[in-house]
C-alpha cells in the first residue's frame, strides 16, 4: 500500500461539469457517475465515511471506476449518447453507439437487506458488437492509498487498512499499476456483470452478489416506495425524482438526512467556497421532512422524530445546528492537500468547523415540521412534546443574541432578521399547539413573548423608506431569506411590508428577476460573511421566490418562474446547491436536498393556491 504525496503546486484539472453526473445510492452512501462511464465519487461505507473513488475532486488517479467503450491510449471516454433513470428508480441507464453496435450499461446499488454497500454495474449489448474497457482504480483515504490488489479464488480483492474492496464478473482482467482493467466484447443480446461490495478488511469475503436478482429487488423498492407519494399536480415527474433523491439522502438505519453526499464541490470556481455537506443539518433535515410528509412521507417523519430525540432530547441547551449520521457531535474540519479539488478549487475541506455556529432560526424549523407532523396526522409523542417545550425554553433565554444566520457566515455574529423571525415561529406554532390541546404550557407566557419577539423585529428591521426588511437590525442590506415573510405567518401575505420586502429582494438580489443570490458578496474583498470571491445563485431562494409570488398574489407569475427554474435542471432532473447564470452551469455540492425540497415544495404550495383560487367563496 502506498500513499500519493501531497500536492505543492496543483495542476489545472478541468472536470466535466457537475450536472453531468448521475446519483445512485442505497440510502446509506451513494455515488455519482459520470456521463463518460466513469464512478468519481463513492465514500464507503456511509455517507461521511472516507471517499475510495474521490477523482470528483482531482484526477482519475483520486480513485475512479470506468466501464466504457474501448478508445485509444490518451483518447476521453465519450459520453455516453442517451441516459436516463429506469422508471420512478434511482437505476441509472446509459446508452454509447459506436461505430460498430450500441451498448448500454446499468449502474445501480442495492438497498442493503443483510449485506454491505454493492456497486452493480451491468453491460448489455443492444446492437452489433463493442469492445469494451472497465479499469477500477480505488484509492482509500479521499484518493490517498494505493491498496493491495490480488486474486483469491477467481475474486479480485483491493485492501487498505481496515476496509476491502471485493469485485466479480465472468470477464478475465488484470491488475496493473494499482488498477484492475477488463477489456471484453459485448454484442447484441448478451450481458456482463460486474459488482463490487465492501467489507472490513479483517472480516470473510462477502458473498458474490447475484446481479440480475439484485437490479429486479433494486427496481421494485424505488417503483414501490415512489408508488406511496400522494402529489398528483403537473409536475408530478420532476416533483417524484425530487422526492427519490430525498429518499436517497435519507440515511435508513438511524433516520438522519444528509445536506448532500458530497464535499468542497465549489460555490465559487476556483474559489474557497468549498464545505463538507456530508452531515444531518437540523435545518435541512426539518425542512426536506416538509416536503416529504406533504407528500405522503409519514415513515420518514417518524423515523426523524426518533434520530432528533436521541440527538438533542435530553440536552437542548447544548444544541448543535448539525451532527453526524448517528448523532455524533463531532466534525472538525480539515483540509487535504493532496487534492486538488474540483476544477482547481482548494481547498478540500472534510468536516464543518460551523458545528460551533450560533443559529437561531433553527429551533424555528425543527418546531414547525413537528407541527407539521401532528398536522398531517402523525401520532402524539409525550417526548416530542417536551422536547419542543425545552425548545422553547432555549428560545426564550436566547433570541435576543446576535448569531451567525442561516447562512453560517463567519465574519462575526449580527442581529439577523430571519433569524429573529424563525424564533416568532418557534413560539408562535408552540402557542398553536398549546390552543389545538396538544401541549400544556403557560399560554399567556408565550402569546406576550411572541408579541415582544415581533415588535422588536418590526422595529428594528424594517427600512420605512424603502419599504422592505433589511439582513439585520439596522441594515442596509437585503437577504434571500427575507423571501420566507410570506409563508412564516409573521404579518399576511397581503401586507404592504411583505410584498415590499419580496420585490427588493427580487429587484436587489436576483439575476433577471429570476435567479436569487442569498446575498450581496464582494469580489476580492472579504465580505459580511467572511470569505472573499463570489457565488452563484442559490437555487432555493430562487424557488423561495417562486412561493412569495404565489402567497402574495402573482399566481401566474410565480408558475412561469417555476417552469423557468425547471429548465436549469440535469437531463436527470437533479439540482446542484447554485447556479452561475453567467456560465450557465451548476455549482456546490450535488445533489443538494435545499434544492432538490424547495422545486417541490414550489409545485405543491403552486397545486395548492391555483386550487383555492378556483374554489368558489360561498357567501355567509
Amino acid at each position: 500500500m502506498t500513499t500519493l504525496p501531497p500536492l505543492t503546486h496543483p495542476p489545472a484539472v478541468r472536470r466535466p461539469r457537475i450536472e453531468d453526473y448521475a446519483l445512485i445510492g442505497d440510502m446509506q452512501t451513494a455515488a455519482l457517475v459520470c456521463r463518460d462511464g466513469s464512478v468519481d465519487w463513492l465514500c464507503l461505507s456511509r455517507f461521511d465515511s472516507a471517499a475510495v473513488f474521490a477523482g470528483l475532486l482531482g484526477t482519475d488517479e483520486h480513485g475512479s471506476w470506468r466501464i466504457a467503450p474501448t478508445v485509444a491510449a490518451g483518447v476521453p471516454a465519450p459520453y455516453a449518447d442517451r441516459r436516463r433513470y429506469v422508471g420512478d428508480s434511482l437505476i441509472v441507464e446509459s446508452e454509447w453507439d459506436t461505430k460498430t453496435g450500441t451498448v448500454r450499461v446499468l449502474d445501480f446499488m442495492p438497498p442493503r437487506d443483510g449485506h454491505g454497500p454493492q456497486l452493480i454495474r451491468i453491460v448489455e449489448g443492444v446492437t452489433g458488437t463493442v469492445e469494451m474497457t472497465s479499469t477500477l482504480a480505488p484509492r482509500f483515504g479521499y484518493g490517498r492509498l494505493v491498496p493491495w490488489i490480488y486474486d483469491k479464488d477467481g475474486r479480485t480483492a483491493a485492501v487498505s487498512g481496515p476496509d476491502a474492496l471485493w469485485l466479480d464478473t465472468s470477464v478475465p482482467g488484470e491488475e496493473k499499476d494499482g488498477a484492475v482493467h477488463h477489456c471484453f466484447t459485448i454484442t447484441a443480446g448478451t450481458w456482463v456483470a460486474f459488482t463490487m461490495g465492501w467489507q472490513p478488511s479483517h472480516a470473510p469475503a462477502p458473498e458474490v452478489p447475484d446481479a440480475e436478482a439484485a437490479l429486479k429487488e433494486t427496481a421494485a423498492f424505488w417503483e414501490t416506495w415512489a408508488g406511496h407519494l400522494v402529489y398528483d399536480g403537473p409536475y408530478r415527474d420532476p416533483v417524484v425524482r425530487s422526492l427519490i433523491t430525498l429518499k436517497a439522502l435519507t440515511h435508513a438505519p438511524t433516520g438522519g438526512i444528509v445536506a448532500a453526499p458530497t464535499t468542497s464541490l465549489p460555490e465559487d470556481l476556483g474559489g474557497v467556497r468549498n464545505f463538507d455537506y456530508r452531515y444531518v443539518w437540523l435545518r435541512d433535515t426539518a425542512v426536506t421532512l416538509s416536503a416529504l410528509l406533504r407528500t405522503g412521507c409519514r415513515d420518514e417523519a417518524v423515523a426523524w422524530r426518533h434520530w432528533l430525540l436521541r440527538t438533542i432530547g435530553g440536552d437542548p441547551e447544548n444544541l448543535q445546528i448539525m451532527y453526524r449520521l448517528d448523532g455524533r457531535r463531532e466534525m472538525p474540519e480539515r483540509e487535504l492537500n493532496w487534492l486538488p479539488g474540483y476544477e482547481n478549487s482548494s481547498p478540500v475541506r472534510i468536516g464543518n468547523n460551523a458545528v460551533d455556529q450560533l443559529q437561531l432560526d433553527v429551533p424555528g424549523e425543527v418546531i414547525e415540521t413537528l407541527a407539521l407532523a401532528h398536522e398531517l396526522g402523525v401520532a402524539r409523542c409525550e417526548n416530542t412534546e417536551k422536547l419542543i417545550m425545552k425548545l422553547i425554553d432555549y428560545v426564550r433565554r436566547h433570541w435576543h443574541e446576535p448569531d451567525d444566520s442561516i447562512w453560517e457566515v463567519r465574519g462575526g455574529r449580527r442581529h439577523f432578521t430571519h433569524s429573529k423571525i424563525m424564533c416568532w415561529v418557534a413560539v408562535d406554532r408552540a402557542v398553536r399547539l398549546i390552543e389545538q390541546g396538544v401541549l400544556a404550557a403557560d399560554l399567556e407566557a408565550l402569546v406576550a413573548l411572541r408579541s415582544e419577539i415581533h415588535a422588536k423585529v418590526c422595529a428594528r428591521a424594517y427600512d420605512e423608506k424603502r419599504n422592505t426588511f433589511t439582513q439585520s437590525y439596522g441594515s442596509k442590506k437585503l437577504d434571500a431569506s427575507l423571501l420566507l415573510l410570506p409563508q412564516t405567518g409573521f404579518l399576511p401575505a397581503n401586507d404592504p411590508r411583505v410584498i415590499g420586502t419580496v420585490d427588493a429582494v427580487r429587484r436587489e438580489l436576483a439575476s433577471d428577476g429570476v435567479l436569487v443570490h442569498r446575498y450581496r458578496t464582494d469580489g476580492r474583498q472579504v465580505g459580511m460573511d467572511g470569505f472573499s470571491g463570489d457565488e452563484g445563485a442559490f437555487l432555493l431562494c430562487s424557488f423561495w421566490l417562486v412561493d412569495a409570488l404565489a402567497l402574495t398574489g402573482r399566481l401566474e407569475e410565480a408558475e412561469d418562474l417555476f417552469e423557468q427554474l425547471l429548465t436549469l435542471r440535469s437531463d436527470l432532473g437533479l439540482l446542484a446547491e447554485e447556479y452561475d447564470p453567467a456560465a450557465q452551469r451548476q455549482l456546490g455540492n450535488f445533489p443538494q436536498a435545499y434544492s432538490m425540497l424547495g422545486l417541490a415544495n414550489s409545485a405543491v404550495l403552486l397545486q395548492e393556491v391555483r386550487q383555492k383560487a378556483a374554489t368558489p367563496v360561498i357567501a355567509a
